[in-house]
């Protein structure tokens, strides 16, 4: 049973994660043979001051 975690910074509508998830499973399933139903998709959001890049947090930039 493949396990898909996917991390992004908040800000996108229910829609834009059901596409997601979707898309993810499908790509999943086509590339390792995996049945969609036993493929699980997990979205993970960051908060911006859990985050950073080039030694500074998002939420400070």
């Amino acid at each position: 049973m493949p396990y898909v975690t996917v991390e992004m910074l908040p800000g996108r509508t229910d829609e834009q994660k059901k596409a997601l998830v979707e898309k993810v499973t499908e790509a999943v399933s086509e590339t390792t043979g995996a049945p969609k139903e036993k493929i699980v998709v997990f979205i993970e959001e960051l908060r911006p001051d859990h985050y950073g890049v080039g030694g500074k947090r998002l939420s400070d930039q």
